[in-house]
């Protein structure tokens, strides 16, 4: 039996934030339809380090997987491995930094598809980090961004950022100095941070805009205040039972009765039509983002079988 071994540099060569679309739209579709299984993550610890572990299996995709990472003070380290759903083979391993990244802007991408109004042009984002830049690449694919505006503490890092994405998304770019002015009137909002408080006020949020947060996935971390969150009509997650155990954003309304779990539904729901995620322009929209192990694994399925097709990659005699 082989093995093939796909270093970041490889998967950076071989995924676009197109197959990355595609492949977690189908992944959100197949689970919406009882065709696949999605395990919540799971988190183990030592003194210096967590483990998190997320796994998942689609026949469709003929292939089970996980995907696997180390958290410390001196950064994370990811990794995703598959295996032929029939025999139980693996069939590749892969370093998984930047397929993490593209698989959670394709969730943003797909939620803002099928949630965001159709002629929404204006973006704002608060954060600048490596989540940050797939986000804005994905919301580009599937709205006609005119201009995006980026706000982040860090002067030169959301300079840099609008002057990369500018480049990369062939739209306007802007660094801003305030979150408030980031978000201030825009169709669509991005929070991509690693704050523990919220960094959104509701008050800064337009009518019709569509709300992607994506940053925390701990119960005590928001990115958004509880006014925002009240204001949501349509209230989306990638995994239900995920969102009981991650969705810190979605606490303390819950706590305060201001929305009750009924109120939240699964975004594959919405893309095979089950619920509305936008039932009127003027609403205002949340997918709350947690990243789940079927859109991993249906990205790394993509990979694999486009690095089999190209020769990229080393085989390895396991």
């Amino acid at each position: 039996m082989t093995v093939l071994l796909l270093t970041e540099g490889d998967v950076r060569r071989l995924l676009t934030i197109d197959m990355a679309l595609e492949a977690v739209e189908e992944a959100l579709r197949r689970l919406a339809l009882d065709e696949a299984q999605n395990i919540p993550r799971t988190r183990a610890q030592t003194d210096h380090i967590m483990l998190h572990v997320l796994s998942a299996a689609a026949k469709t995709f003929g292939v089970v997987g996980y995907k696997a990472y180390t958290t410390s003070r001196k950064g994370a380290q990811f990794h995703v491995a598959i295996y032929d759903s029939k025999t139980g083979a693996m069939l590749a391993l892969m370093q998984a930094d930047y397929l993490g990244q593209m698989r959670t802007g394709a969730a943003s991408g797909v939620a803002t598809r099928h949630m965001a109004r159709p002629d929404a042009t204006e973006v704002g984002i608060i954060g600048s980090g490596k989540q940050a830049r797939t986000q804005v690449q994905a919301v580009c694919k599937v709205r006609p961004v005119h201009r995006v505006q980026v706000y982040s503490p860090n002067e030169e890092r959301r300079r840099q950022f609008a002057m990369e994405m500018s480049e990369i998304c062939q739209t306007q770019v802007e660094p801003v100095e305030r979150a408030e002015t980031a978000l201030h009137n825009k169709d669509i909002v991005i929070t991509a941070t690693n704050s523990r408080e919220p960094v959104v006020n509701g008050h800064w949020i337009a009518q019709g805009a569509h709300i992607n947060a994506v940053g925390s996935n701990f119960l005590g971390k928001a990115e958004l205040d509880v006014l925002t969150v009240r204001r949501c009509k349509s209230i989306v997650v990638d995994s239900k039972d995920q969102a009981r155990l991650e969705a810190g954003d979605l606490v303390q309304a819950l706590e305060e009765g201001g929305i009750h779990w009924a109120d939240v539904h699964e975004l594959g729901q919405v893309v095979v039509g089950r619920f509305v995620g936008r039932a009127h322009p003027q609403d205002v929209t949340l997918f709350k983002s947690l990243g789940i192990g079927l859109e991993d694994v249906a990205v790394a399925a993509r990979v694999y079988a486009k690095a089999k097709a190209e020769g990229v990659g080393r085989e390895l005699e396991w």
